[in-house]
């Protein structure tokens, strides 16, 4: 079965602002390039850059708990991994995470930028080699079915943005919700193919409209009430890598039995 990428997005600072990209080359058994590179702790997380494990995102400043961070404006430059903020009301911010003074500068401002909504101390940490800050310890690559999102749509009487569900691969022409039975097979795109993992479990980071920051659909709900589930999106690990740009083929390894 067939079906386009529409677009790629990167995510490199956990839970601030998606950068499309014209391309990307994925490397087997490695993450999404680029992505969830940083996370800013949100007290301690006990996240340890010697032994690095997945920690559950509720230690960090994302969504799912502060819906104004959809509210700052974020872009990462990957060769010099100098990022650059802007909010309402406040100085921007500029400054290379790659270092420690960049991360604390990042800091302040942010605390200074959400103020009580934060739990604090506000901290960057850097990922390491072998790890991503993602939501789950699959989360090498998501990729959402956008007939998916319109099914949702449906479901709520009104416009879903698709970005509300942070995924890297957005995919055109796929059935909605086949991707809920995918996981154990094989995709192929562009030049790269990857192995479905597991189901993504939405939270209340989908409530929160990326554009204004404010809380104002109950995407659980409605996958709950419509669909008798709350997953939308999965994802996979990179088996062979390649380059994939908006427009490749994407096709979907036929189920056992099927033609």
């Amino acid at each position: 079965m067939n079906g386009s990428l529409q677009s790629i997005w990167r995510y490199p600072v956990k839970g601030f602002t998606p950068e499309a990209l014209a391309e990307v080359t994925l490397t087997a058994g490695a993450y999404f390039p680029f992505d969830r590179l940083y996370a800013v702790e949100d007290g301690p997380s006990g996240f340890d850059p010697a032994a690095p494990a997945h920690v559950s995102k509720q230690k960090f400043t994302v969504l799912a708990k502060i819906a104004a961070i959809a509210r700052i404006r974020t872009s990462f430059d990957e060769d010099t991994q100098v990022l650059a903020a802007e909010a309402k009301g406040h100085p921007p911010f500029r400054g290379a995470l790659a270092g420690e003074p960049g991360r604390a500068a990042f800091a302040a401002w942010l605390a200074a930028v959400l103020g009580d909504e934060a739990r604090g101390p506000l901290k960057v940490l850097p990922s390491a080699p072998a790890h991503r800050f993602t939501d789950d310890v699959e989360g090498f690559v998501s990729i959402v079915n956008l007939a998916s999102i319109r099914a949702l749509e449906a479901e709520a009487g009104r416009r879903v943005d698709p970005r509300r569900f942070r995924g890297n691969l957005y995919v055109e022409g796929w059935p909605a919700w086949i991707e809920n039975s995918l996981p154990g097979r094989r995709l192929w795109i562009g030049e790269a193919e990857l192995a479905v993992g597991k189901p993504i479990v939405r939270c209340a980071a989908t409530h929160v409209d990326p554009q204004s920051g404010e809380r104002d659909l109950d995407v659980v709900g409605c996958l709950h009430q419509g669909f008798g589930h709350t997953l939308c999106g999965v994802y996979a690990q990179v088996r062979r890598g390649g380059r994939l740009r908006p427009g490749d083929r994407a096709r979907i390894e036929a189920a056992p039995g099927g033609a």
